[in-house]
This record gives structure tokens, C-alpha cells and sequence, in this order.
């Protein structure tokens, strides 16, 4: 009998045993402490984490807040806080920092969980709703929206409307016949003075102060030359040698403009010392105009001679009458600090900018605000009138030039003119052909006002251009700069050709 088979023996099947969980898994499903997880932690750890929690919280307290509705009113925002027991104002405390305090205070109040006092609140104003309106009514009472002019101030508005309607109607008809005249090419006269303006180079320089310069101004035949400087002193020279003539001391700061009379040969001057002077030729104190509560910036003589506009850092310009010294206008309106003013050709108009980033355009005979130019994101420094009446152009930090029609009230073109910020403009003042700028980039610069190209630019001094004037004739043009000096670009040699080319 044949031996049964013998098969191998079978393994067994292993059986999966369950992984242990480990210490740090267990603990932390159980929640354990950070010493039962089996590994330290430190001070600075634990330190850090409960920053992390307390500063995650203040955010959500924070969002709370912003969330909740808070009167807007002062008035309002003080009735709450007599209501929720607080101090309705604390020392030094203003509106927004008092509706932040009751805003920090409604928070907390949410997140302690002292709704009944919340609710009981707004149920007591609801009740009396009167009493924020009775107090907006007093003080609309106790601080009116205008105040009262003087007689003189009424008497100058006549004076500038019997002044400047005339001049408007004679620069109209001349426009009309410029047009109406088929002698007459306006589009060849502008390109042959920008072929002109393309050809200005240095003529003169000179060393101007001890200090660097910070305006200029030519008088009305181009025969003197006025600058001022950081020193406080301010300079009078002849020209064409730049021969200095007259040294006016008079300011206990640094002068910050100075500007000839357009009908005479008068000079005023201003300063940081707050105060405004008026000087002869010859170096005499004639006038001080005082009132100004912080520095001066710029200033501008009114085409008629008689009243001078100042510029302040303390948010306002005014308008004086030089023949009495007489503070006639203190006009508010910018949010931040004035720093230059200009008259309208006519007289009719000023014009005042300032850190705000905008322009504003002053109606002298109504004493009405006609319009804001608003376009610039940096503060303005420089606004000036074309002769023709209705362009005026602005420069600012931006280093933009922009340029604003006044019969539509907007803007017409934007210049990116300089690679710094701009400190000053003119228009040529014949017809404003041209119109230069200055800037920080240590250069001036011609643009056409015909489609606001280059033409030319003005490269020489070392520093940032501070100011710049363009004389009576358009041949010349005055910069200074922060290295101190003069210079004076011409170009008469080439209008001379020109002349001889048109005979």
C-alpha cells in the first residue's frame, strides 16, 4: 500500500494588531498639559502665544467696534457719553478723538456683556430727540458761515470792479478783432515767439547771497532786478550788468518772495517773521504789513497797483491796501496751508493754492468763490493767470504742470514737466505763447501753450531752482536756485535775426 502524501505544514494567519497611539496623539486629544505631552515648553513660547491671543482678540474687539453705529454729530456723540456715565470730553480731546473713545467705549461694553446699559442709551435719545438739534442750532448761531466785511473792504471791491471791467472789455474787442482781421495770423505770430523761446541761453550769472535764493522779480521795464534769500536780506540790482544797487533789511527771518509793483518801482517783500514789507527802489522801508499768525510763502501785487496779495502757512490769504497798510480781506477756504497767490490780468480774479492739493479762484468784486481746481495729489506751490483771461496753470510736488480752462471749469491738459517738484510758473506775458516752469530737478523748462510741447530747457545751475520771472517784453527770464546764484536767459540776439528776416 502506497505511503500517503505528506504536504508542508500550513502558516499561520497573523492577526493585525490595533497601533498604539502615541503620548503626544492621546494627549493632545484629551487635552492634556504641554508637560504630560512629554516634551518642555519654554517662557518665551507660552509668552508669545498668549500676545497672539490677547492680540487676536483686540482685532476682533476692533472689527466689533468699526461694526457699531456711532453718531457722526459731536453734539450727538457727547449726549451718548452723559448717557453711558463717561466724561462727555477730556483735556486736549477733539471730535474724532472723543467718537473714538465712544466708539473703544461701545465695544467694551458689547464684550463685557452690558447690553440693558447699550440699550438703555439709545432708548433715552430716541425719547428726546430735540435736544442734538436745539444744540446744532446754537451753534450755528454762536458761529456763523460769514463774517461781516468792513467798508473798506467794500469800497476796494468797487474800486477793483470799476478797474477791472473796462480792461476785460478792451481784451475781448481786441480778441475779436484779432480774429475778424485777415491782416492778422495769430498761429504765425505764436510760432514765430515759440522759434524765439527755443533759442534762450544763458547770458549773465552772478552770486546772489551768502544764502540760497528764494525769489525773484523783475521790475516793470526789466531795467532792476530784485531777489530774496534764506538770509533775510533782500537785493536790488541793474541790469543788463546785475550790478547790486540796494540791500532792504528789514526781516528778523528768512525771506521767502519778493515781487516789484507793476505800476511803479515799489517792492514788496515776504518773510518767514510773519509779516509782509513794503520798500522803495532805494532801499526804504515804506510799509509792514502784520497779521499773518504763522510764516508767509508767496505774495503778488495786484495789477492796479494799489493792493498786495500774501500767502500764509496759517491757511489763509489776505489782501491789503498798500497805500494805508490796512488788512482789507482775511479769505479762509483751503484745509492746509496757502503758499501761493496770483491776480487775474484784468484784476477781476484771484487765485490762491496751497498743501491741500488744490487751487482756488476768488471772485475780488463779490468776494465769492468761483471755482476749485482739483486734480493734483500733491500740495500745489505755484498758480499763475495767462494774458489771454481764461487759462491759468497750476504746478505742484506731483511734477505735474496742469493747465484749467476758466469757462468750463476743467482741466485741459496735464504736463508731466519735471522729474522733481515744481516750484514755480508764468505765462509769457504778452500773449502767453509760453509758459516756463521751474523745479528741484535743478532745471527750468519752456512749454508751448499751443499744444503744450517742450521747447526748451534751461540747464546750468547746481541746486534746486527755487523761483523763476519772465520780463514785461518776453526776452528775458530770471531763475535762482539753492546754489545762491543769478541767472539770466535771453533771447534777444535771436529776436534781432528774426526782425531782420521779417524786413
Amino acid at each position: 500500500m502506497a505511503p500517503l502524501p505528506v504536504h508542508p505544514p500550513i502558516a499561520p494567519v497573523p492577526v493585525p494588531v490595533p497601533p498604539r497611539a502615541p503620548a503626544s496623539t492621546s494627549a493632545a486629544a484629551g487635552g492634556g498639559d504641554d508637560d504630560e505631552v512629554g516634551y518642555e515648553v519654554s517662557d518665551d513660547h507660552r509668552a508669545a502665544r498668549k500676545r497672539h491671543e490677547r492680540a487676536v482678540q483686540e482685532l476682533l474687539q476692533r472689527r466689533r467696534a468699526y461694526a457699531m453705529a456711532v453718531p457722526t454729530n459731536d453734539s450727538a456723540v457727547r449726549a451718548r457719553l452723559r448717557r453711558l456715565g463717561e466724561p462727555i470730553t477730556l483735556f486736549g480731546e477733539g471730535a474724532m478723538e472723543r467718537r473714538d473713545r465712544l466708539r473703544a467705549l461701545m465695544a467694551r461694553l458689547e464684550a463685557e456683556g452690558q447690553f440693558d446699559r447699550l440699550l438703555r442709551a439709545q432708548e433715552d435719545e430716541q425719547v428726546v430727540p430735540g435736544d442734538d438739534d436745539d444744540d446744532e442750532g446754537a451753534e450755528q448761531i454762536k458761529y456763523p458761515f460769514f463774517t461781516e466785511g468792513t467798508n473798506q473792504l467794500l469800497q476796494a471791491r468797487v474800486d477793483i470792479a470799476m478797474y477791472s471791467l473796462p480792461r476785460a472789455k478792451a481784451r475781448v474787442e481786441r480778441a475779436k478783432r484779432r480774429l475778424a482781421d485777415p491782416d492778422e495770423d495769430p498761429e504765425a505770430e505764436a510760432a514765430l515767439v515759440v522759434k524765439q523761446a527755443a533759442d534762450f541761453a544763458l547770458e549773465r550769472s552772478e552770486i546772489g547771497d551768502d544764502r540760497p535764493l528764494t525769489g525773484c522779480s523783475f521790475s516793470r521795464d526789466a531795467s532792476m532786478l530784485a531777489t530774496s534769500s534764506w538770509s533775510g536780506i533782500v537785493k536790488v540790482w541793474s541790469l543788463p550788468q546785475i550790478t547790486r544797487i540796494a540791500t532792504l533789511k528789514g526781516h528778523t527771518e528768512r525771506a521767502t518772495d519778493v515781487a516789484f509793483s507793476p505800476v511803479d518801482n515799489c517792492l514788496a517783500t515776504a518773510s518767514a517773521d510773519k509779516t509782509a514789507k513794503l520798500w522803495n527802489s532805494d532801499g526804504s522801508l515804506l510799509m509792514s504789513f502784520d497779521g499773518h499768525l504763522d510764516r508767509l510763502a508767496r505774495l503778488a501785487f495786484h495789477p492796479s497797483g494799489k493792493y498786495l496779495g500774501t500767502a500764509s502757512f496759517d491757511k489763509t490769504w489776505r489782501l491789503w491796501d498798500i497805500n494805508t497798510g490796512t488788512e482789507l480781506l482775511l479769505q479762509e477756504g483751503h484745509s492746509r496751508s496757502v503758499y501761493g497767490v496770483s491776480f487775474h490780468p484784468d484784476g477781476s480774479l484771484a487765485a490762491s493754492c496751497g498743501f491741500d492739493a488744490s487751487a482756488r479762484v476768488w471772485d475780488l468784486r463779490s468776494g465769492r468763490l468761483y471755482c476749485t481746481l482739483i486734480g493734483h495729489v500733491k500740495p500745489v506751490l505755484g498758480v499763475t493767470f495767462s494774458p489771454n483771461g481764461h487759462l491759468v496753470a497750476t504746478v505742484s510736488e506731483d511734477n505735474f504742470c496742469r493747465i484749467w480752462d476758466l469757462r468750463t471749469r476743467q482741466m485741459l491738459y496735464s504736463i508731466p514737466a519735471h522729474k522733481s517738484l515744481i516750484s514755480h510758473v508764468k505765462f509769457e506775458p504778452q500773449e502767453g505763447y509760453y509758459l516756463a516752469t521751474s523745479s528741484y530737478d535743478t532745471k527750468a523748462a519752456l512749454w508751448s501753450t499751443r499744444d503744450y510741447k517742450p521747447i526748451k530747457s534751461l540747464s546750468g545751475h547746481e541746486s534746486n531752482v527755487t523761483s523763476l520771472d519772465i520780463s514785461g517784453d518776453g526776452q528775458q527770464i530770471v531763475t535762482v536756485s539753492l546754489d545762491r546764484t543769478i541767472k539770466i536767459w535771453s533771447c534777444r540776439g535771436s529776436a534781432r535775426d528774426n526782425e531782420m528776416e521779417l524786413d
